[in-house]
């Protein structure tokens, strides 16, 4: 290797690395990922989620979710006719975890009325009344919509379920050019609470709501009135994403 594109190489690897919080790398091991290498999904880690549903304002199809060859996974909102499509993916009955770091690095959609999410969502939320440890949360680690603010992500946290009983707590910090471009976002939840991280920096932390339970990642593009009207929109869009990583505490079972 040529040495002056040696020292690039290394430079560059520090400049994504450096996006894990440090201490992540010194007291977690890491025990689950999928680099999106190849040009098929890995189905020994990832179901296809909410398959011909309708939700919000687009239907769910597989098609809409792709690796593109180059190490990523593509999730595509697309209008054909009067209807609008989008894509989910999620580990649901593969790959369950309880506590840990998890971490994404993504490119956002781009259109009002898109919303793209990297989450975790519990197989018993809301089935225990009352006792949130138990039934587990939503947690957002992070969502982003071009509605009102291009520099404005969300981290949220919901339980009780999605009826009368539903609540929620959440930050919504802003961050020059985060709509442009690859950005890391990473979620450390333990016993004590939730610390979300944008670009290795943290963003917000709270101790509200904390699940004990395990649960599984949802990566996913959404349209629905939280996201905006995609009228004047263009399509196609799409989210990027270009690994999901996760992290166990050393000693930890």
């Amino acid at each position: 290797m040529h040495k002056s594109f040696s020292i690039f190489f290394i430079l560059f690897s520090s400049i994504l690395n450096a996006q894990t919080p440090e201490h992540i790398e010194s007291e977690y091991e890491l025990v689950w990922q999928d680099e999106f290498k190849g040009t098929q999904l890995d189905t020994s880690k990832w179901d296809y989620r909410s398959t011909g549903a309708l939700r919000g304002n687009a239907k769910v199809r597989k098609e809409n979710c792709y690796l593109d060859g180059e190490g990523h996974l593509v999730i595509e909102a697309t209008k054909e006719d009067t209807m609008y499509y989008v894509g989910q993916i999620c580990t649901d009955k593969k790959h369950l975890f309880k506590y840990g770091y998890f971490e994404s690095r993504i490119q956002f959609s781009k259109q009002v009325g898109v919303a793209t999410a990297f989450w975790l969502q519990s197989p018993t939320y809301s089935k225990y009344a009352g006792d949130i440890a138990k039934s587990g949360a939503e947690i957002d680690i992070v969502e982003y919509r071009r509605k009102y603010r291009d520099n404005e992500v969300h981290h949220t946290i919901h339980w009780g379920g999605y009826g009368e009983g539903h609540d929620q707590k959440g930050k919504s910090p802003r961050y020059r050019k985060i709509d442009k471009g690859f950005h890391t976002f990473g979620l450390e939840w333990n016993a004590k609470g939730y610390t979300f991280y944008v670009d290795g920096e943290k963003s917000w932390f709270t101790d509200e709501a904390i699940s004990n339970i395990k649960e599984y990642i949802i990566l996913s593009i959404e349209m629905n009135d939280w996201s905006g009207d995609p009228s004047n929109s263009t399509f196609p869009d799409k989210a990027i994403y270009d690994y999901v990583r996760v992290y166990r505490k050393l000693g930890s079972k």
